[in-house]
């Protein structure tokens, strides 16, 4: 298994091949397998594998050519809709549609859907994360057909890999472990921490292409603008509201 997980890569091209039903069922077990919250598992799975459906759910991915070419998506929401029910049918009034739970059942969803992943990856599947989903949540919710109390918090695509990309880069531990207590980094920590990252040849690349001084540049300029993160927060908090989170 950790030779599963140091050898994680992102997928984003896929062969034609289906997934077995068997496998499948295997990999959502494994997920339901992950810690959950008082063991209330505040999680729905949306398993998409229809074709016509794959091409209704494209443009909330910002048409992506995995987003279709995947024999299997898989939309995780948080999900308090179920548990209420289940709550109000045995006379026991809930308290869940606030902001604590919404974080609760933000963090049960992400962590069934990486047991998921990695069970999938553990059986030669590839996986690739999309994070459009809390951009285009209000389109989903329609195509999906959410109740209010469950909002669609990632999607994974999943199949077997028809590439063999390369690692990922990532920050050494220094940079992201913390003993005992928080040690705030310095403009030297920053540097050192930041220093391998910055010297790949593909960040290079990167320079180039999008013509800037800095890969920090790259991510606020580019990638994640101000002007789209504060349009697309809006939109989100919109969709929180309308699906029952924080009316207190």
């Amino acid at each position: 298994m950790l030779n599963t997980i140091f050898n994680h890569k992102s997928i984003r091209k896929f062969k034609n091949i289906s997934i077995s039903e068997n496998d499948l069922h295997e990999i959502l077990e494994a997920g339901t397998r992950a810690s959950t919250t008082g063991n209330m598992q505040i999680y729905s799975i949306i398993v998409t594998r229809d074709e016509e459906m794959k091409k209704k759910l494209a443009p909330t991915h910002f048409n992506q050519p995995m987003a279709t070419q995947a024999p299997v998506l898989l939309t995780f929401c948080a999900d308090i809709n179920r548990f209420n029910k289940w709550c109000k049918s045995r006379n026991a009034e809930p308290g869940y549609d606030n902001f604590l739970w919404f974080t609760n059942a933000v963090i049960d969803a992400m962590l069934v859907a990486q047991n998921c992943c990695i069970a999938a990856e553990d059986k030669g599947l590839g996986i690739c994360y999309l994070g459009t989903t809390t951009y285009t949540a209000d389109k989903i919710i329609e195509i999906l057909n959410l109740p209010k109390g469950v909002v669609p918090i990632t999607t994974v695509v999943m199949g077997y890999p028809d590439e063999n990309p390369g690692l990922t880069d990532r920050l050494l531990l220094e940079g992201v472990v913390h003993y005992e207590t928080y040690k705030d980094y310095s403009p030297e920590d920053i540097d050192r921490i930041y220093a391998e990252k910055e010297a790949l040849d593909s960040t290079q690349k990167l320079l180039i292409e999008n013509n800037k001084e800095s890969l920090a540049q790259v991510f606020t300029d580019n990638r994640y603008k101000k002007a789209d993160n504060l349009h697309f927060s809006k939109v989100f908090f919109k969709v929180l509201q309308e699906q029952g989170f924080f009316n207190q």
